[in-house]
């Protein structure tokens, strides 16, 4: 099985979705932010399973969708580090 690292900003990304969705619903929020844990979560069994990042190409660096979200991660031999979560009518920039 896969281990699942949370990078620091992917849980600041995270927290700032259940903000602004939390403006409107917190109950809604809370759903959303569970989903996202829980597609995450499935990387431990399927750690392939996302897409390459179309924007950077490299096939270390993958991402799954959460209904509008973007989860990046990157594959770090028996790990996988979730880097960030955004809206995914953002491109992903590597700074």
């Amino acid at each position: 099985m896969t281990r699942i690292i949370w990078a620091p900003q992917a849980i600041e990304d995270v927290e700032a979705i259940r903000t602004y969705v939390g403006r409107d619903s917190a109950r809604y929020a809370d759903l959303l932010v569970e989903r996202i844990v829980a597609v995450a979560g499935r990387l431990e069994a399927s750690p392939r399973s996302g897409r390459v990042v179309p924007e950077i190409g490299d096939e270390s660096l993958r991402e799954v969708i959460c209904g509008y979200y973007r989860i990046v991660y990157r594959l770090r031999g028996e790990s996988v580090e979730i880097l960030t979560v955004f809206h995914g009518a953002r491109l992903f920039r590597l700074d």
